[in-house]
């Protein structure tokens, strides 16, 4: 099985991918740890797609991460795409608590050398997230719905209900939505 997991920063991604990954016992892929060199160093754009075409390539998995510009080569891969679309007051409190939470620290789904940060045009760009990035993503799924199973999650109580009904379906969860 291959899974697309995307979102907004601060929507539970990462979490949901995690757990995702231990119930189906699939490889995880988080995108940032691929994306982001130490020092906040990104990937030239062309080296991020050709790996994203090797991740994609692979049998199973699950791929955590957005990335417009290479979104459509998982798209076209993936069995299942996972959209976290929630309101942009709880991926903002979300983003400001992994802040503090991780202080000088660099998450397990980043590279080493990218400690926790956080700045206005990061805030802004989650803020506006649904205004400015959703219509496309939508548009994109839409372009995918004939031959991929598409799950818009709109809460942190969804996803969670998702998981546990992952939990005791396995796959079988996926036929059945």
């Amino acid at each position: 099985m291959k899974i697309a997991i995307i979102g907004s920063s601060g929507s539970g991604k990462s979490t949901f991918t995690r757990e995702l990954g231990q119930i189906l016992d699939l490889p995880i892929h988080y995108l940032d740890l691929y994306y982001w060199q130490p020092g906040w160093v990104p990937t030239p754009t062309e080296e991020f797609a050709a790996l994203n075409r090797i991740l994609v390539a692979n049998d199973a998995w699950i791929i955590d991460g957005l990335y417009g510009k290479t979104l459509d080569i998982r798209l076209q891969a993936a069995d299942v795409v996972f959209f976290f679309d929630l309101s942009p007051w709880i991926t903002t409190y979300r983003v400001i608590k992994r802040r503090i939470q991780y202080h000088g620290k660099t998450r397990v789904d980043m590279n080493e050398g990218c400690p926790e940060s956080i700045d206005w045009p990061f805030i802004k760009f989650g803020w506006n997230f649904r205004r400015d990035k959703r219509p496309g993503i939508l548009a994109k799924l839409k372009d995918h719905a004939e031959h991929t199973k598409i799950i818009v999650v709109k809460s942190p109580k969804e996803a969670q209900r998702i998981l546990i009904e992952v939990k005791a379906t396995g796959k079988y969860y996926f036929d059945r939505c």
